[in-house]
């Protein structure tokens, strides 16, 4: 379990680190740094099937049902990937931590309307003081914190999507981003067309950046595959809380993005709906912690 503990706090810790990741690449637009992430999140994932010898067992998996599934779960996750490298890319690194941490709230509250499931009384507790929280901040920005919101109802969705389908993270990832490979490939083929792309014609550590954003993507995914089949969910609950805490710190401390008192109430609101929500379920059973969609975060 202690190895897979490791695993868990490696992806959490690595998706906390993608602001820094994307800043180096603040000069490229978003819409392309995400189409290099699909391209070469889908080569390596490829490549690492191919090399686990997985390729037959993995071909045998594809049929239309599988395909509309996942071809939902691919514009989902495309979404969230291209709302939050903008905002991070845009100084808006604070509110997508707040997304991230109204997430696992949403996520129950999806699986009530849409899989009917139960939820004990006081399980309803911190899902209206995060409500409260997010009108408050509604407030202070004078208007909704659309950045967060987007990123947490399109992660939220996507976790529902993955939780009615029937692949593991590898194979899931490897067809989500087949689906966008073509549409990805053409949009970078058109940039380069009229003589706005970015790769190869802003340097050699541009280039090799937006090639590693495919590293970046698949190896805390697999490190999180692993953790989810070794550590309790109960484990992973509290480990995933490290990449919205890590984003919040780095847009604050590294970044000095502006952070006023009122907006420090709204996120405390938000926190103190997240102490409740996993205290209730750490005392009431900790077998019974919400499955975690399988991660594409950031």
């Amino acid at each position: 379990m202690k190895k897979g503990i490791l695993y868990g706090i490696g992806a959490y810790a690595t998706w906390g680190f993608f602001p820094i990741y994307w800043k180096f690449l603040h000069h490229v637009p978003a819409t392309q740094l995400i189409g290099h992430r699909i391209i070469w999140s889908c080569l390596l994932l490829l490549v690492v099937i191919l090399f686990t010898k997985q390729w037959a067992d993995f071909r045998g998996t594809l049929n239309a049902k599988v395909i509309r599934i996942y071809t939902v779960a691919a514009i989902l996750i495309g979404i969230n990937w291209i709302v939050y490298v903008w905002a991070v890319n845009n100084e808006k690194i604070v509110e997508t931590s707040l997304g991230y941490f109204i997430n696992p709230l949403l996520s129950v509250l999806l699986g009530v309307i849409f899989l009917k499931e139960r939820l004990r009384p006081a399980q309803w507790i911190p899902i209206v003081i995060a409500a409260l929280g997010v009108t408050y901040l509604a407030f202070v920005y004078g208007r909704l914190p659309y950045i967060a919101l987007t990123l947490a109802f399109s992660f939220a969705l996507y976790g529902l999507v993955k939780k009615l389908s029937p692949l593991g993270a590898l194979y899931g990832l490897t067809i989500e981003t087949g689906i966008l490979f073509i549409p990805a490939l053409g949009y970078l083929l058109f940039v380069e067309s009229n003589s706005t792309a970015a790769f190869l014609h802003t340097g050699l550590t541009s280039d090799l950046l937006m090639i590693g954003a495919g590293v970046v993507t698949t190896i805390p995914l697999l490190m999180f595959a692993s953790a989810a089949r070794s550590i309790p969910l109960w484990i992973v609950g509290l480990l995933q809380y490290i990449a919205p805490t890590l984003q919040f710190l780095i847009g604050i401390f590294i970044y000095k993005e502006p952070f006023s008192v009122n907006q420090l109430i709204g996120f405390g609101i938000v926190w103190f709906a997240l102490i409740i929500f996993l205290s209730e379920n750490y005392f009431a059973n900790r077998a019974t912690v919400e499955p975690l969609p399988e991660m594409g975060e950031g």
